[in-house]
């Protein structure tokens, strides 16, 4: 059945979809399989590895998938309203655009309707791990109570309703989010991006908002100059070697109002502890920078030099370095600067194809990063 729905994906004759409802996979080990678009309604999972499995646009809608190892899957787009995901390990997963609103299935029999639930105790999404899971567009509005679903992505996501009681939202992606009439309470919400969020509709008890990571101010200042001027001014500082302009320092600022930083030269540039979250960073010149503990989350550094940099302690969740430049800085003969990414998350990154030669990557999360083809030469590591 599964040749056959691999030749239906393929569009080759003697394909056909596949068309499971109500069947019993509790337990089965089917990591990596290709159900894209199959009918899995009313499925027992309960327990199944489909870790790096391809369900895209499949059908699991009232599905059992209790305790199953997701990890990395691909549940885009797909109909999961009314699964119990109770429990189940979605780490890596892709859920964009998926809905997982509540939902029932109803059986008639000789005795009438009846609803059709998961043995055993517990349903919904209580428990399941989400950490770094593509979840924006998600469509919810049951409850997540205590999920894990630290530094996932929820741009965009409809959460109205939704019941995230002691949810774990450490580093998660809210961006343009509606959670109106939300259930946050207990949540932990540190680092977290609400940005275009409307919180004022959501239950906040007992939740700490001190470290939001809130929408950017229009201009931001440094001393009454606008940010702008001052990288401007770095910028001549730098083409000029220095006969012109002004090196910048500029710790704890947020640099998000200024939408991108594509291209510019920047080197030695003095930001530590800095925002620079989602922003577009792509073929910037940064050898030398002082990064350490920015928060550069989801920023795209496609093609940048940072030959040098500083980036201990940073903040770098689904950060793109593909084509980076990571190696050391040449100061002259006999003397060269290492980048240094002790410290730093790396979580779900992307580093294919970088330079990484001799870099410090002590004490660094590389969890579910992408390092095909990245140079590693020399780099100091843990064993």
């Amino acid at each position: 059945m599964i040749e056959s729905h691999r030749l239906y994906l393929a569009g080759a004759p003697g394909g056909e979809r596949l068309r499971l409802p109500h069947v019993d996979l509790s337990n089965a080990v089917l990591e990596g399989v290709n159900l894209a678009d199959a009918d899995l309604t009313g499925g027992r999972f309960q327990g199944a590895v489909l870790s790096g499995a391809n369900l895209s646009g499949a059908v699991l809608f009232g599905a059992d998938l209790r305790d199953a190892d997701l990890r990395g899957a691909d549940l885009s787009r797909g109909d999961l309203r009314g699964a119990c995901l109770r429990g189940a390990n979605l780490a890596k997963a892709n859920l964009g655009g998926c809905d997982l609103r509540e939902g029932l299935i109803a059986f008639q029999d000789s005795l009438g309707f009846r609803i059709q639930r998961p043995e055993g105790p517990g349903g919904g999404l209580g428990h399941a791990v989400f950490a770094g899971a593509e979840l924006s567009g998600v469509k919810l509005a049951g409850g997540l109570t205590a999920t894990d679903l630290g530094d996932a992505n929820l741009s965009g996501a409809v959460l109205q309703g939704a019941r995230l009681n002691n949810a774990i939202l450490n580093g998660a992606d809210l961006t343009g989010a509606d959670v109106a009439g939300a259930d946050f309470a207990g949540a932990q919400m540190r680092r977290t991006a609400v940005a275009r969020v409307n919180l004022g509709s959501a239950g906040l008890q007992d939740v700490d908002l001190s470290e939001l990571l809130r929408a950017p101010p229009p201009i931001f200042y440094i001393d009454d100059v606008p940010l702008d001027d001052l990288i401007d001014r770095h910028e001549a500082f730098c083409v000029s070697n220095g006969a012109s302009g002004a090196p910048l320092r500029a710790d704890l600022v947020d640099f998000r109002p200024l939408g991108s930083l594509k291209g510019r030269r920047l080197s030695g540039l003095c930001a530590p502890n800095s925002i620079f979250f989602g922003m577009d960073l792509q073929g910037a010149q940064l050898q030398g920078a002082d990064l350490s503990g920015a928060d550069l989350r989801g920023a795209n550094l496609t093609g940048a030099d940072l030959r040098g940099a500083k980036l201990t302690a940073g903040q770098m969740t689904r950060v793109i370095l593909r084509d980076a430049q990571l190696g050391p800085l040449v100061l002259g003969p006999g003397r060269m600067m290492r980048t240094d990414l002790c410290g730093a998350t790396l979580r779900g990154a992307d580093l294919r194809y970088a330079d990484a030669s001799r870099a410090r990557l002590l004490e660094v999360d590389l969890s579910g990063a992408r390092l095909d083809g990245c140079r590693l030469i020399d780099a100091e590591m843990e064993a």
